[in-house]
């Protein structure tokens, strides 16, 4: 399996062979360290932890664990399944984003854009009280949140709160271009998350 952490930056578009211009997400994946490997005799399971990007504020556990090879913002784990072979994932590897080649299938995780307190019409999509006589002030509210026999409102009840900021995960994407030079991929479509959003992607 394939996989790497990177940042989105911004959406452009490619033009593919045949002349049809192709929007694109732009992910910048640059110093991409395997730091740690976990097995399945000692962790329970097999996955490679990766690290990315650069800072000057690493705790003490945090050096114990990247040692000598770097201090690292991000840290994120791949699992891999027990049958996979691990014998050519080295510990202290780069990994780069020329591993992928245009027409690769990925999945790509992100956090999704934070919108902040939202009320229950953008939230869950209610449609709103009529707009007629007796309705003042009641046009995008959510109704009676409760019966009066039990007098509680139950778990899960639909009610405004904050929205976004959730992990989004979206299958499948397509791989158009990889920029080697500049340790950019190119995939097609929108990916989740903000400007500048940690974005980790994997094969299918």
């Amino acid at each position: 399996m394939k996989f790497i952490i990177g940042l989105k930056k911004e959406m452009t578009q490619k033009f593919t062979e045949d002349g049809t211009v192709t929007a694109v997400t732009v992910i910048s994946a640059e110093n991409c360290r395997v730091i740690a490997m976990k097995t399945k005799e000692r962790d329970g399971y097999v996955a490679a932890c990766v690290a990315y990007g650069n800072t000057r504020l690493v705790k003490k556990p945090q050096r114990g664990v990247f040692k000598d090879l770097g201090n690292f913002r991000f840290v994120r784990e791949f699992r891999l399944s027990d049958d996979e072979d691990t014998a050519q994932i080295k510990i202290g590897s780069v990994i780069s984003p020329a591993t992928f080649v245009p027409g690769d299938k990925v999945h790509v995780s992100a956090k999704s854009k934070g919108l902040g307190f939202q009320g229950v019409v953008k939230r869950h999509k209610f449609h709103g009280s009529p707009k007629s006589h007796g309705h003042k002030d009641q046009l995008r509210m959510p109704g009676s949140i409760g019966d009066g026999g039990a007098q509680n409102v139950k778990k899960g009840k639909r009610m405004g709160g904050r929205m976004g900021g959730d992990m989004v995960t979206l299958k499948n994407l397509e791989v158009i271009e990889v920029d080697e030079k500049n340790s950019l991929i190119y995939i097609k479509g929108a990916v989740p998350g903000a400007r500048n959003a940690l974005v980790t992607i994997r094969t299918s």
